[in-house]
């Protein structure tokens, strides 16, 4: 133990190997909080929707039961799009570097070019919905917690049967938030 005193308080060149070891825990810590906290920043639906490329989708969202309904509660853009689990969460926020890099290019800038690559964006947001089964409509959605008797009864019927069959919410409720793509070539 003595060993390791000395060896964090001796001069290594002019300054002592514990204030450089200090030093860099200092330095990644301060990172480590300011890149979580601007990754953060990006998740709120302002951020979201300050491209003027999303203003369609945007207000497409505002006629939508996730933005206003009888209990007030209301999903923003990353309640939806934006995974909670850390690494999961993660790989989102990387992802969303090949978005920002659309936005910049040109691909989607005007509210044209945004509805031709509608279909090839939510094909993609689909296919992530359904591979983590819809985990993110299920942080808010819980099965145990629906009244089926409040619903309409094709409704309970239909909602009781995806459960029994192993279905994921994006299944049946593409088009919850968002208008529908034109899948006329299919999807």
């Amino acid at each position: 133990m003595k060993r390791v005193w000395t060896w964090l308080w001796t001069p290594s060149g002019v300054l002592s190997s514990g204030f450089l070891l200090a030093l860099g825990v200092l330095i990644g810590a301060i990172l480590l909080v300011g890149g979580h906290s601007a990754m953060k920043a990006t998740e709120s639906t302002e951020f979201c929707v300050s491209c003027h490329e999303l203003a369609p989708v945007y207000e497409e969202y505002k006629q939508s039961s996730h933005f206003s309904n009888a209990s007030g509660v209301q999903a923003g853009c990353a309640d939806c799009h934006v995974p909670e689990p850390f690494v999961p969460w993660l790989v989102d926020h990387y992802r969303a570097l090949g978005e920002a890099y659309a936005s910049f290019t040109g691909k989607i800038e005007t509210p044209e070019k945004c509805e031709s690559h509608r279909l090839e964006m939510a094909e993609r947001v689909w296919d992530e919905m359904a591979a983590s089964d819809s985990r993110e409509c299920r942080s808010c959605h819980v099965e145990h917690a629906m009244d089926f008797d409040k619903q309409t009864p094709e409704a309970a019927k239909l909602m009781m049967a995806g459960f029994e069959n192993g279905e994921t919410c994006i299944d049946c409720h593409k088009g919850i938030a968002h208008k529908l793509p034109d899948m006329s070539q299919g999807y």
